[in-house]
């Protein structure tokens, strides 16, 4: 949601009235820990932590303010002119950047569970191989910073520091076999609901 705030100005008898549009998450600052070291070059937000270092170019109409003190940084973020376009950008990049600190912190993971008799998997070095169903297994090589687990066969956990690539490469794995609507055999995301089909009957 946003935060719309009218101003005013006189001149003379005459007042003109304008509105600021100010994104309700943008305008929260995020507390980086001593654990979290944050550099800024120009528009390119830079953050390091225990589990790696992550970039992110931040737009021009988005304006970034660091302010330290002994104990942690405060990263506040915000808009340089009031358009339609800075409206939208100035909470997606708190969002962007939030993320990154969770990332180089703490991590994302995605769980996917495989469904489906003779269906399995197995890790190959650092490499996913999946039978299910088809004439060969097929490999996922996973990228750069992306840890893929797992667990009994069926479970699979992808983990990394980067939350979108995290869940790009677990769309690519669901999307080798996605859930067939009628039995829900393939891979799916751990709780996911399947909408099931009705088969024909039989005559």
């Amino acid at each position: 949601m946003d935060l719309e705030v009218k101003f005013y100005v006189t001149f003379g008898k005459q007042q003109l009235i304008g509105t600021i549009y100010m994104s309700r998450i943008g305008k929260q600052c995020i507390i980086l820990s001593e654990k979290i070291k944050t550099t800024i070059k120009e528009n390119i937000v830079t953050i390091r932590g225990p589990k790696g270092e992550l970039s992110q170019e931040i737009s021009k109409l988005i304006g970034i303010k660091l302010q330290e003190s002994s104990t942690s940084q405060i990263l506040s973020l915000y808009v340089i002119n009031n358009t339609k376009q800075s409206k939208q950008l100035h909470g997606l990049s708190r969002t962007l950047i939030s993320n990154m600190m969770i990332g180089v912190t703490e991590g994302f993971s995605k769980y996917l569970e495989i469904q489906g008799i003779g269906y399995r998997s197995q890790i190959d070095g650092k490499n996913l191989v999946l039978s299910v169903g088809f004439s060969h297994p097929v490999t996922i090589e996973p990228p750069v910073n992306i840890n893929i687990k797992v667990e009994n066969n069926i479970n699979i956990i992808v983990s990394g520091i980067d939350k979108e690539l995290v869940g790009q490469v677990a769309a690519t794995i669901r999307a080798i076999r996605p859930p067939e609507p009628y039995k829900g055999k393939g891979i799916r995301y751990r709780g996911e609901i399947i909408k099931r089909k009705v088969g024909k009957a039989g005559k």
